[in-house]
């Protein structure tokens, strides 16, 4: 086994066995204080400096990830240690566990009838305002989490790590985490556009093979029909996002479900099917979870041929 190979094993396992952990010190987390403190000299400036302040600030974090990266895979040392700090840091690129530890705890308030409770948790799932939507468009939105992370913290991260190595990983991770907290139109559209653009060039692959396996994923658990439908759906529907990237995994969990996922006022995926109840949200995570098994048994498969 490369060592590349051993750090991704070693990566997979920890999501595995440990999950998160960290809180306010998860490098992410620091990740995003930091772009926090070089994005914020640009705000509310003129939309020409904004513009370039903000694709300064990503530079620079870009950068450094990269370099962190590439130095952690030029250190000594045994092979065993190699691979457990390569893995470790590795880790930190992508969220398997907690993103379904999420979905879960959405799918069990909906089921207890517990909406509150469910629109609380579903904040950790979404940018969206949560306070006034129904059960059912709790579940949608909990759903098209789900799916839409199966590219931004399972499928992309994974890419890029099989291409170009842990350098490559944690710089997309700088560029996801810029795009979540700048990406957005209103006084930081100019601000955040160069990360939100970027975003939807590094995820344009990640997205579709998200699709993709997604659409396999319903095949192993549902069968053709299911396959069949998500793929329909996925074709139909996946252009329907203002992103170009979103929609089309969460077009094929639409259709793997049979189901209509919504966000009102914004996209409508699957438009002739039923609204989702709490139980959907099961089978979406039974879905995700699949499919990021697929997606690590692929990334393992590739490292260890090369």
């Amino acid at each position: 086994m490369t060592d590349r190979a051993a750090a991704l094993a070693v990566a997979l396992a920890l999501d595995v066995a440990v999950g998160e952990v960290g809180g306010a010190w998860h490098p992410v987390a620091l990740a995003g204080r930091v772009l926090d403190v070089t994005y914020r000299p640009w705000r509310r400036r003129d939309p020409a400096t904004a513009f370039a302040g903000g694709a300064a600030a990503l530079a620079a974090g870009v950068v450094l990830a990269a370099v962190l990266g590439w130095g952690a895979e030029r250190l000594g040392g045994p092979r065993f240690t190699r691979a457990l700090l390569r893995g470790a840091l590795l880790k930190q690129t992508f969220s398997v566990r907690r993103l379904l530890e999420e979905g879960a705890g959405v799918a069990d308030s909906l089921e207890r009838g517990r909406l509150e409770q469910a629109r609380l948790r579903l904040g950790a799932l979404v940018s969206r305002p949560t306070g006034g939507l129904s059960s059912e468009l709790c579940a949608s939105a909990a759903i098209e989490s789900l799916a839409e992370n199966v590219t931004d913290s399972i499928a992309a991260p994974l890419v890029f790590y099989s291409l170009l190595g842990l350098p490559a990983a944690a710089a997309y991770r700088i560029v996801n985490t810029a795009d979540a907290m700048f990406g957005y139109g209103g006084e930081m559209e100019w601000l955040g556009k160069s990360a939100a653009r970027l975003d939807d060039v590094l995820n344009w692959v990640p997205s579709r093979l998200a699709a993709l396996v997604l659409t396999g994923a319903a095949l192993i658990l549902s069968g053709p029909a299911a396959a069949g439908s998500a793929w329909r759906i996925w074709r139909q529907d996946g252009p329907r996002t203002a992103s170009p990237n979103a929609g089309r995994p969460m077009a094929a969990m639409a259709g793997a479900l049979g189901r209509r996922l919504e966000k009102r006022g914004h996209y409508t995926l699957g438009a002739g099917c039923p609204a989702p109840v709490p139980a959907d949200v099961r089978a979406a995570l039974r879905l995700t979870g699949l499919a990021a098994g697929l997606l690590a048994a692929g990334a393992v498969l590739w490292e260890a041929r090369r």
